[in-house]
């Protein structure tokens, strides 16, 4: 009966680790304006930001949620913002929000998309996304990923070139924890809505988009990462590269705002699916 009692009691304390072991985003601030977001599978909310059902990852790069998170709805509402806006998104973590992020390896990654008509009603489904920014480690044992496990947002700024428009953001983490077998990346993807004014003409090309799903493999560098505990290794981004629109006119860093997020040199030649580009780094302790 004792024995009993104390495994039952062990799972018990196990609940509330699995439930802070995922999260979502919280909010946005645009050019210190803030948006609250929804809890996941709540009420829904006047928002900019599309509601997800559920805090847990989307699993596998071959499912449809990659696009925008967990079975994400359209939000009601769209943000303004401008070219070179700063965007602050504010990931957290637990079923309600009440707890700081709680995964730090693994890349932060921005992506666009431009809707046709309003964003509030834009079927995101078939987009063709562009990447803004992308971020690894910060040091070389350091993910900036691990800046939001003590509560900072992840930082992005809107391309001062880009031309106006209404657009979809889709800030994405991939935690790596779990990344050594096929399928174990987590993917954390969101989408926020905005109309973007301006007069700019930065657009990407072509060979600088992927549709999502579509744009990863389960199997892809920087997804399927079995060397990670095996410092050095070469980590490689998966998508597209970074638009070339956007080199020299945009930012991004999670907390202090410092990185630039130019397209990474040496990549291969991107094409649907297969785009990623390397840097070399020491994997850091992992939680």
């Amino acid at each position: 009966m004792i024995a009993a009692f104390n495994i039952v009691s062990f799972l018990f304390l196990l609940l509330p680790v699995s439930v802070l072991a995922h999260g979502y985003v919280g909010s946005v601030t645009i050019d210190g304006k803030v948006y609250q977001g929804n809890v996941p599978g709540g009420t829904a909310n006047p928002s900019v930001i599309r509601q997800v059902s559920t805090i847990d990852p989307v699993k596998g790069a071959t499912n449809p949620s990659l696009n925008c998170g967990m079975n994400a709805t359209m939000a009601s509402d769209v943000a303004n913002a401008n070219p070179g806006s700063q965007i602050l998104v504010s990931w957290v973590g637990g079923a309600t929000g009440d707890s700081e992020w709680p995964h730090n390896v693994g890349p932060i990654m921005h992506y666009m998309t431009q809707c046709s008509g309003s964003c509030s009603s834009f079927d995101s489904t078939s987009a063709e996304w562009f990447k803004i920014s992308e971020l690894g480690l910060e040091t070389s044992d350091t993910w900036y990923q691990a800046n939001l496990d003590v509560g900072q947002p992840a930082n992005v700024t809107i391309p001062s070139n880009i031309e106006p428009g209404n657009y979809l953001l889709r800030s994405e983490i991939i935690s790596l924890q779990l990344a050594t077998s096929v399928g174990g990346a987590e993917f954390y993807p969101a989408c926020i809505q905005l109309t973007i004014g301006g007069s700019g003409t930065g657009a990407p090309q072509s060979n600088e988009v992927c549709q999502f799903p579509g744009g990863y493999s389960d199997t892809d560098p920087g997804i399927y990462t079995p060397n990670i505990y095996n410092p050095p290794i070469t980590y490689t981004f998966p998508g597209p590269p970074v638009a070339g629109f956007v080199n020299g006119s945009s930012s991004s860093g999670s907390g202090s705002g410092t990185t630039s997020s130019p397209a990474a040199t040496g990549s291969p030649t991107p094409s649907m699916g297969t785009c990623y580009s390397s840097f070399l780094y020491t994997p850091p302790h992992v939680t």
